[in-house]
């Protein structure tokens, strides 16, 4: 039986725009406006995957039933060694929160980092040991 699977996820936002300019700094992740819309590209170019951006007072119906900025709670896997993001949070002027510790995740166990956006969402980076990174 095949399992679901995220395509993408929401966050109300303040600005979108700072929050992009937040991501591709603090991550490089990759953010895109188009025809009033934005959001964080993730994934690969195989499994696509991505954040939608609503703005607070514009969200794009239907949506959650409390929208507000800094609700978001949620973990990206890495693509590089958590040094490497560390040293790009650093870079950033992002402050880290926790970690690395070791948490379990969705695969198992894994190690962690902890952060928040500009709206004050709490984000976690984490790495897999069955990475050639961990």
């Amino acid at each position: 039986m095949a399992g679901f699977g995220i395509d993408h996820l929401v966050l109300t936002v303040r600005d979108a725009a700072r929050t992009i300019a937040f991501y591709e700094a603090a991550l490089g992740i990759r953010g895109r406006r188009e025809k009033g819309r934005a959001w964080l590209e993730l994934g690969s170019a195989t499994a696509p995957q991505k954040i939608n951006l609503h703005e607070e007072g514009r969200e794009i119906a239907p949506h959650a039933q409390r929208p507000m900025p800094g609700a978001g709670d949620f973990c990206l896997v890495a693509p590089e060694p958590l040094e490497v993001i560390l040293t790009r949070l650093t870079a950033a002027g992002v402050s880290v929160e926790l970690g690395p510790v070791e948490r379990m995740g969705a695969a198992g166990p894994m190690r962690s980092l902890y952060f928040r956006d500009p709206d004050g969402n709490l984000v976690e980076v984490c790495e897999y040991p069955a990475s050639p990174f961990f």
